[in-house]
C-alpha cells in the first residue's frame, strides 16, 4: 500500500521531475531561439553582403562614368593643342615665305647662342 507522502503532489520525487521537464522545456526553447537568431544572422548578412554589392557596382558605374568624362574632355584638350600647334606651323611658314632672309638670319642666330651654350 501507498503511503500518503508518496502520493503527495509535492513529494520531493514529483518536485525533482518537474524541474527536470521544466529545464528541458527551457532548453529546447533556448535552441529554437539559437536556432532563429542563426538564421536571422544569415539573412541579415545576406542583405549585407548584397548591399555592398550593389554599392560597389554603384561607385564601379560613377568611376567608370568619371573615367569617360575625363578621357573626353583630354581628348577635347589634346584636339586644342594640335589645331594651335597646326595654326602656329602655318604662321610660321607663312612668315618664312613671306620673309625668307629674315627667317635664315634667325635660325643662325639662333644656332650660334645654342652653340655657345652648347660649349658651357
Amino acid at each position: 500500500m501507498a503511503t500518503t507522502p508518496d502520493l503527495a503532489p509535492n513529494s520531493p520525487k514529483t518536485a525533482a521531475a518537474a524541474n527536470r521537464a521544466s529545464a528541458e522545456i527551457r532548453q529546447e526553447q533556448l535552441e529554437l531561439q539559437i536556432a532563429q537568431l542563426q538564421a536571422d544572422l544569415k539573412g541579415i548578412a545576406a542583405t549585407l553582403a548584397k548591399l555592398s554589392s550593389d554599392k560597389v557596382n554603384e561607385a564601379k558605374d560613377v568611376a567608370k562614368g568619371e573615367a569617360l568624362n575625363l578621357q573626353r574632355k583630354g581628348q577635347s584638350v589634346l584636339d586644342d593643342v594640335q589645331d594651335q600647334a597646326e595654326e602656329i606651323e602655318q604662321q610660321l611658314k607663312d612668315r618664312i615665305r613671306e620673309k625668307p632672309l629674315t627667317a635664315v638670319a634667325s635660325a643662325l642666330g639662333i644656332g650660334y647662342i645654342l652653340a655657345l651654350l652648347s660649349r658651357r
